[in-house]
């Protein structure tokens, strides 16, 4: 059996492997847009719909993913994301047009949805309670690990202006997910809802304290035997309002600016002055940076209360920004200082988003919905997220162009004053409390 085979290291780290393609093909566009211009010409326009066709797939990833997960496990789909990241890498490495780009990018979107939609309940799910932040946060790593590969792979390829080769290259991350994938065990809670007890109990035996097992499995079986078919929970007027603050929370972490940095900041950094190739290397500091963080933020998770590390994030971002607008109004981004100046606020800005919004949105999400809808509501979550985000990437460019850079993050940081304004109005607290507990506790909140 799979599931004898494989550590709880290895558990995890497989199951969250789909974060860090998540990553790459989020960062990797950035760098080879500053060489996909010279073979492939693109407007402003054509060139946020390359970033954001991408996020076009995952909306429709993210929707279907979600309910194919419940109906077929989270491993089967995990697999079939697998295998559509390596069809849309290899169709992008040989586009000899801009349609063929966006027609790659969409097909990675697919996967990007899946990932998103699928990974952070399969995390959640493996999880122990009292170590359900830490392990579940490690989706964002490695979305951060991703977004550091695909900077550094940038620079590599930056010399020869390889930009085939940048997009290219998640092919083998792929192809490592795809193998892997065969060896992971199906989650816990599925396997009870849809095997048997001892299937659950022999995966939980990985990952689980014996005395832990048999708690957990009473909590689940009392859960399954008041629940209703996954239609039926997903329209009940209980779970409605969580599903909206759910939708909700996904959406500001995007829309919070986190993207703008991620897909333009090469471009912001070349029109600040500085070279293409130091415009990578820029990224890479910044991509290290965030890997570092989110490190720091997944030993301390389970220690802080989610709600407290969200507000800190609201105002130590919200702050860098203003301070960014106001020193390119003043200073400007013609000189070498203006250019730095932007590369630290920006950092300080990844740094408070790495620290909280970056991991615990993942954590938090599956945490927030039923099991009998975990993945399907998990899912449509995902999918305003992909909304968010494309939003960012299409229209980031042509509001610089209009307005300004500096005003661009002046938006960003009045949107992250209604983020957290949201956070302490609507969101619950769900550390150290099993799934179990809070859904019992959503559903006598909400009824």
């Amino acid at each position: 059996m799979a599931s004898k085979i494989v550590s709880k290291k290895l558990i995890f780290f497989l199951g969250a492997l789909g974060g860090l393609l998540y990553g790459y093909d989020m960062g990797v566009i950035s760098g080879a847009l500053l060489f996909i211009k010279d073979d492939i010409p693109l407007t402003s326009f054509t060139e946020g719909l390359v970033v954001s066709s991408m996020l076009l797939g995952a909306i429709v990833g993210s929707g279907f993913s979600g309910l194919l997960s419940d109906r077929l496990g989270r491993r089967r789909v995990v697999f079939m994301v697998a295998v559509i990241f390596i069809i849309g890498a290899l169709v992008l490495a040989a586009a000899p047009n801009m349609s063929t780009l966006v027609v790659g990018r969409l097909i990675i979107g697919l996967a990007v949805g899946g990932s998103t939609a699928i990974v952070p309940v399969y995390l959640s799910e493996m999880a122990p309670t009292q170590q359900r932040g830490s392990l579940s946060s490690l989706n964002q790593l490695m979305i951060t690990i991703g977004i550091l590969v695909s900077y550094l792979v940038n620079y590599a390829f930056a010399p020869i202006e390889g930009w085939r080769w940048m997009v290219g290259l998640a092919v083998v991350p792929s192809l490592i997910l795809m193998i892997g994938v065969i060896f992971m065990p199906e989650s816990p809670r599925w396997l009870l809802e849809h095997k048997s007890e001892a299937a659950a109990r022999s995966v939980m035996k990985l990952t689980r304290k014996p005395e832990e097992i048999d708690p957990e499995i009473r909590e689940m079986r009392e859960i399954n035997e008041q629940s209703d078919s996954t239609w039926k929970v997903l329209s009940s007027s209980w779970l409605r309002r969580t599903l909206i603050v759910g939708c909700c929370f996904a959406l500001f972490q995007q829309i919070i600016g986190i993207n703008a940095i991620i897909y333009y900041a090469p471009t912001i950094f070349s029109e600040a002055g500085l070279g293409n190739a130091t415009a990578i290397l820029g990224t890479v500091g910044i991509g290290s940076v965030n890997v570092i963080v989110t490190i720091f933020a997944i030993m301390i998770i389970d220690k802080i209360d989610r709600k407290k590390l969200l507000i800190t994030g609201n105002i130590g971002m919200v702050a860098s920004l203003i301070i960014m607008a106001l020193l390119i109004w003043t200073i400007g981004m013609d000189s070498n200082f203006g250019a730095w100046i932007i590369v630290a606020c920006l950092t300080l800005f990844i740094i408070f988003f790495a620290f909280t919004w970056g991991p615990i949105l993942w954590v938090m999400l599956p945490e927030l919905f039923p099991m009998r809808a975990r993945g399907a509501a998990t899912g449509i979550a995902a999918l305003v997220l992909s909304i968010g985000s494309l939003l960012v990437a299409q229209f980031f460019p042509l509001l610089s162009d209009a307005l300004g850079i500096g005003e661009v993050f002046l938006v960003f940081a009045v949107i992250g004053v209604a983020a957290m304004i949201f956070v302490i109005k609507f969101l619950p607290e769900t550390r150290g409390r099993s799934l179990e507990e809070i859904e019992v506790e959503l559903r006598r909140r909400t009824s």
